[in-house]
């Protein structure tokens, strides 16, 4: 058998391994993801500009895509038959407007590739995200390219319909933890700090079904809690990021939110509401239950299934792996690569 075929029947494999008999999928298009997966492995390119001599990235996620990327069968060297282009610039959270416009107009003067879609065709990594500024330079990012930011995003520098956010980094496992059929101890799990707002915490913690942590566990124990609990509790906010681990273990997410999120990881992809459950503030513990007893009423086991089976796509690898998480950021980057190009003449 030659390699590509081979390669090719690997790749199909891995996710039909991802597939469980559920009467609901976890993805958007099923049936057409792994034809379009397979065509972006075949096809998708990009083009990295030269990068500064030191670059460093402010989280660690971020620098183990750039690695992946860079190391990536993605990347040619020749920017004619690239479908978008990389800029390798830390634009890091203390970075002025000033010196992002200094960025792009560096890259729009040495090369013709900027003009010709003001951007569009462009992305790059931010994890906090690129602020507003008046420079044609800044405008033309911030509006027209794609941005790669950490989840959860920062507030107001988000585009939803362009930008993508990064599967965090936590103790995600290729193979899940997650057994058949489950036997919990708990209805609701919250570590430490999941949730912080105070009158909310103190209403769970009157309720023996929740298993409210006091202080950090360390993470034996928690995985044991994961295990045994059938929904993880999170607030919005910077501890959300345990997620995609709480999915491996088959403790269905529990986002509490009174506003709408529209920076989930792998959005382009995953059909949320069958994967985890969304619920407000204002009715308190009260809400928060009736809700889940809904859940468990309706459809609790094949929720539960989406969520191990999508947790899949939030593995991070030193050396990426088929439908990884690093494989699935380059997937919704594939279906952006669509852009117009203007004429070269105009901008002469």
């Amino acid at each position: 058998m030659s390699l590509p075929i081979f390669l090719c029947v690997l790749f199909f494999a891995s996710f039909v391994a991802l597939s469980t008999p559920l009467a609901s999928s976890p993805y958007l298009s099923p049936k057409i993801l792994p034809q379009n997966y397979q065509k972006m492995l075949k096809n998708f390119k990009i083009y990295t500009y030269p990068p500064p001599e030191t670059l460093s990235f402010d989280s660690k996620v971020e620098s183990l895509f750039y690695s992946s990327l860079l190391h990536s069968p993605f990347i040619t060297q020749n920017p004619e038959e690239a479908h978008l282009f990389f800029i390798p610039f830390s634009f890091r959270s203390d970075l002025s407007p000033r010196s992002a416009a200094g960025v792009v107009g560096d890259y729009r003067t040495e090369f013709i590739y900027w003009n010709r879609t003001l951007g569009a065709d462009h992305f790059f990594l931010s994890c906090s995200g690129v602020g507003h500024g008046s420079d044609r330079n800044v405008v033309e990012l911030k509006k027209n390219s794609v941005q790669i930011s950490c989840f959860p995003t920062t507030p107001g520098l988000f585009i939803p319909h362009k930008d993508v956010s990064l599967p965090p980094l936590a103790n995600v496992h290729a193979t899940a933890h997650a057994p058949d059929s489950k036997r919990s101890s708990y209805l609701g799990y919250v570590r430490y700090n999941w949730v912080k707002e105070s009158n909310l915490v103190g209403q769970l913690l009157a309720d023996p079904e929740i298993l409210v942590e006091s202080e950090p566990s360390d993470q034996m124990i928690h995985e044991e809690r994961l295990a045994g609990s059938k929904f993880c509790l999170f607030e919005y906010g910077l501890e959300i990021s345990g997620i995609g681990e709480a999915m491996s273990f088959g403790c269905v997410p529990v986002v509490i939110t009174d506003r709408p999120i529209q920076d989930l990881p792998l959005m382009d992809l995953l059909t949320w509401q069958q994967i985890a459950v969304f619920v407000g503030t204002s009715g308190g513990a009260k809400e928060i239950k009736r809700v889940l007893g809904r859940v468990m009423v309706e459809g609790y086991e094949d929720m539960r299934g989406s969520a191990v089976v999508a947790s899949k796509h939030f593995v991070w690898n030193e050396t990426p792996q088929p439908y990884d998480a690093f494989h699935m950021v380059m997937y919704q980057l594939w279906l952006r690569r669509h852009t117009i190009r203007y004429a070269e003449r105009e901008w002469a």
